[in-house]
């Protein structure tokens, strides 16, 4: 399964949940889906869909479970406890790439958060809110450009570039200047 199609794979599990005959789809196609859903960070779909899910296929398919515990944590923002979720279960074939592309999406959401929000953190928190190991956290911060302080291990990160403003259309900006002509 390709990450890269992921939107293509979710509509077509959606289709096919909602041409089985009985209504009702197989454990994979659930579990599929909703590993799809928390790398989307379609939290709401995920939840809607386990709560469809029949209650006979959850319980004999555990490995449903385990994804949606990682949803809940995912949901409440428990950066450390969805980590050590996704961390704790041996994910079969059929949902192992999305769920190791989930902790890849969601360690990357942490970063996009983290540059977005400080000027300075320490280190323990970002390490909470990556999940990564002490050394491949400041290895990484250092190649974000991110300022080091080893002594104090503190972390400035560096803003992302803010995008310029699309420029007004002409005949907007030639109206606004008439209006404003008629109000003067």
């Amino acid at each position: 399964m390709v990450v890269n199609n992921i939107d293509k794979l979710a509509e077509d599990l959606e289709r096919q949940e909602l041409e089985t005959p009985t209504g009702i789809g197989s454990p994979q196609l659930y579990s599929q889906l909703l590993a799809i859903y928390l790398y989307q960070n379609d939290l709401c779909n995920a939840k809607f869909l386990w709560k469809r899910i029949p209650v006979s296929i959850k319980t004999s398919y555990p490995e449903l479970g385990q994804i949606w515990t990682v949803g809940q944590h995912l949901w409440k923002s428990d950066f450390p406890a969805t980590y050590k979720a996704l961390n704790a279960v041996n994910w079969t074939e059929t949902v192992d790439e999305i769920m190791k592309n989930v902790q890849i999406i969601v360690r990357s959401r942490a970063v996009d958060l983290i540059s977005k929000a400080y000027t300075s953190i320490t280190l323990e928190t970002i390490l909470v809110m990556t999940g990564l190991p002490a050394d491949a956290c400041l290895q990484a911060c250092i190649e974000k450009g991110w300022r080091v302080e080893p002594d104090t291990k503190m972390i400035y990160p560096v803003r992302p570039a803010l995008k310029p403003l699309a420029q007004p259309s002409s005949e907007l900006f030639k109206l606004t200047d008439f209006v404003s002509f008629l109000e003067n």
